[in-house]
């Protein structure tokens, strides 16, 4: 079996919304949850690719993984990645969700025609000041709590749609000494 791996750097913003501390695990009594607030990283995600057959001498070419890059690049990198259930959604968006999706002003991002994600479609929304326009478009609405585990585990789902009998892992690194990993069963 051969593994290759390539990395992507991105600097994003989230908010574990649902963050509890347990008690019993902490250090220092320190209880905070920090991670409830609006925070950002410098992170770095890993995509595996595996195989128990080469294809002219390799796995796959490094370059099959460029669709990667551009998705990150264009839809997470500078973003603030929210959780379109997160209860202060509407806070911090400043726009009300439902408006937003009653008013056709939401638009999929799609990987080969599959739905992945939602930004802001700022075209439709003609009366806003350029400055309320800069703030909607750093937003990238997921259906899920942003935690490293499961945008490990999104990357992988999105990573799959063109690769998938390759892909066999995702590493989502949020700082230098957090990792979270998310293999899938490698076909």
């Amino acid at each position: 079996m051969w593994d290759i791996s390539k990395d992507f750097h991105l600097s994003y913003g989230h908010r574990v919304w649902s963050q509890k501390l347990d008690k019993d695990l902490c250090a220092r009594n320190d209880f905070q949850c920090a991670c409830r607030h609006l925070h950002g990283h410098e992170g770095k995600v890993t995509i595996h690719l595996a195989s128990d057959e080469l294809e002219r001498g390799m796995v796959t070419d490094f370059k099959h993984l460029g669709f990667m890059k551009d998705f990150i690049d264009d839809n997470l990198d500078h973003k603030f990645i929210i959780d379109k259930n997160d209860p202060g959604f509407d806070s911090i968006v400043s726009f009300d969700y439902d408006f937003l999706k009653d008013g056709d002003y939401l638009s999929d991002v799609l990987v080969d025609g599959l739905i992945v994600g939602e930004v802001i479609n700022l075209s439709r929304i003609e009366a806003l000041s350029l400055a309320d326009k800069e703030v909607l478009e750093s937003f990238f609405i997921v259906d899920f709590l942003p935690t490293s585990e499961n945008l490990a585990k999104y990357i992988y789902g999105v990573t799959s749609i063109k690769l998938d009998e390759l892909v066999s892992g995702v590493d989502w690194q949020e700082t230098a000494k957090s990792i979270a990993r998310y293999r899938g069963i490698h076909k």
